[in-house]
């Protein structure tokens, strides 16, 4: 299956991330424009944050309310390793996210974000809207340029992929939707998830 999250809330900017699930893990990319409206704002924006050493979250929406959220998660993922003397699942963190944005459906923070990590279950990549809906899937795009990302991943993801794989894939779907979508753009930050832990790497993108 695959997922493109529909904008139920307009957002002020645009942004193209994505995420791949593979046999060793989760890679989630994302490029670095902030535009808002016909106006770019800032060409080396983070929107890839590393959350704990088997968990991250990629969002595509307002920068301020994608930092909050990157907080509040690694936070309360802190906190549930602290108390209870093992790490979060997945699936878990992922339900705590979502409460978390339904308790703020009528402030919403407007950020459309996908989960990803491994556990002992495996590996997992969620998404979900600025409302809190959840949805488990094996790739996924969210953001303005998610129509052309999504058609790059449709036509080459495989359950097989090995974590290089999948990163060289999720690069040249939020490549091909910087050349579509002028909103998009100023490289992509890559964010791999393993057993090993996560990796952040940078893709120049000319």
């Amino acid at each position: 299956m695959s997922t493109m999250a529909p904008n139920r809330i307009p957002l002020a900017v645009g942004a193209t991330t994505v995420g791949v699930k593979c046999q060793e893990g989760v890679v989630l990319a994302s490029e670095k424009r902030v535009s808002y409206g016909l106006m770019v704002t800032s060409k080396s924006a983070k929107k890839v944050f590393k959350v704990t050493n088997n968990m991250g979250i990629a969002c595509a929406g307002l920068i301020g309310d994608m930092q909050a959220i990157a907080r509040t998660l690694a936070a309360e993922a802190s906190l549930y390793e602290l108390n209870y003397n093992r790490r979060m699942s997945i699936r878990s963190a992922a339900k705590l996210l979502a409460n978390i944005l339904f308790s703020q459906r009528y402030m919403p923070l407007l950020s459309e974000t996908l989960l990803g990590g491994i556990d002992s279950e495996g590996s997992h990549l969620f998404v979900l809207d600025p409302l809190g809906s959840i949805i488990e899937d094996d790739y996924a795009a969210v953001g303005s340029g998610a129509a052309v990302a999504i058609a790059i991943l449709e036509a080459n993801y495989k359950p097989t992929l090995n974590l290089a794989d999948a990163s060289d894939l999720a690069s040249k779907a939020v490549r091909a939707a910087i050349e579509r979508d002028a909103l998009s753009g100023d490289g992509i930050d890559i964010l791999s998830i393993s057993n090993k832990g996560v990796e952040e790497h940078f893709v120049p993108v000319k």
